[in-house]
């Protein structure tokens, strides 16, 4: 299978729309994931295999297929859990991926990683929105996971050529705009949470609203899965430099904003209760995408109230 890319994590949410896209590009696609890919999809890779993407068996998968690019998107991705238990976030996030690009240095592979980051690197940042530069200064085990291997990354490019673009998200949302693909039971972001509250008529917890925000609630910059899906898709043109993008869309949403949105989409009324703060939160996260949207023609494709839609749709498929 010549010409492929590896996509890790295929199972999941951004690692599914990330293979949805690569297919509707005509793309080849060797799909990796501990999990069995979800009933749902419409589509199946040219190759699955359901393992560890750190196991030697599916590393040898990169040398026989010698994919073009590997987009990285495997992981434990929850801020709050990683401050209970940071061993799991470390061994999953950094011992794991470490293995690959050692596998890669020593095999020589000439392969693109485009990796997963995310804008917990930044922590409680100075100002917002973030832009690549600012300091990185993460205040959860999972934000620390993240920026170590941004931090290898760029080490190993320095030092072995290792071709590499990172990705900090902000936000993930929304769903497959053709209904493809959505989020799993049980999801831990707000949109996904208070639209199965909505759909299921329980009663959504609002974390925390005493934030120093206008609201009390926290600010967060939300992207559409299927934008970020398409910046992997674009990414693996090695006419981009290798370097850390942030995807964003430079505004934020508050937490009560969000509800106030599902509402209006949905037709229904939140039952609302007002829980703790969790740890690991910061107050107000926005990012600033301008350097990736002046490297390529990427821009987000769909606001805010199109990722509340198209998730909403998804939930009542």
């Amino acid at each position: 299978m010549k010409d492929c890319v590896m996509v890790t994590g295929a199972a999941g949410y951004i690692g599914g729309q990330t293979m949805l896209a690569l297919q509707d590009q005509g793309i080849k696609v060797l799909a990796v994931d501990t999990r069995i890919l979800p009933h749902h999809f419409k589509s199946i890779p040219d190759r699955f295999f359901q393992e560890d993407f750190a196991n030697s068996h599916a590393l040898d998968q990169i040398r026989e297929y010698q994919p073009r690019a590997i987009i990285h998107c495997a992981g434990t991705s929850l801020v709050g859990p990683s401050v209970t238990n940071p061993e799991l976030y470390y061994r999953n996030n950094f011992v794991k991926t470490k293995a690959l690009l050692d596998y890669l240095v020593k095999n020589a592979i000439k392969t693109r990683v485009i990796f997963s980051s995310s804008a917990a690197t930044y922590g409680n940042p100075v100002m917002t929105p973030c832009s690549e530069e600012d300091p990185t200064m993460p205040v959860s085990p999972y934000g620390e996971s993240k920026l170590m291997i941004e931090m290898m990354l760029r080490s190993y490019q320095q030092a072995y050529g290792l071709d590499y673009v990172a990705f900090r998200y902000f936000n993930a949302c929304g769903a497959d705009p053709r209904a493809r693909h959505g989020q799993e039971p049980n999801a831990t972001h707000i949109i996904a949470r208070v639209l199965e509250s909505t759909r299921d008529n329980k009663t959504f917890t609002l974390y925390g609203d005493t934030y120093p925000t206008p609201d009390g609630t926290c600010v967060r910059d939300y992207v559409h899965v299927a934008d970020i899906a398409r910046a992997h898709v674009m990414a693996v043109d090695r006419t981009v430099p290798s370097s850390v993008y942030n995807l964003g869309t430079s505004h934020g949403a508050s937490n009560r904003e969000i509800i106030a949105l599902a509402e209006r989409v949905t037709g229904k009324k939140v039952d609302l209760k007002v829980g703790p703060i969790r740890a690991g939160d910061p107050d107000v996260l926005t990012a600033s995408a301008a350097l990736f949207n002046n490297t390529t023609t990427w821009v987000p494709q769909y606001n805010l109230e199109e990722m509340v839609r198209h998730a909403w749709a998804w939930y009542n498929r």
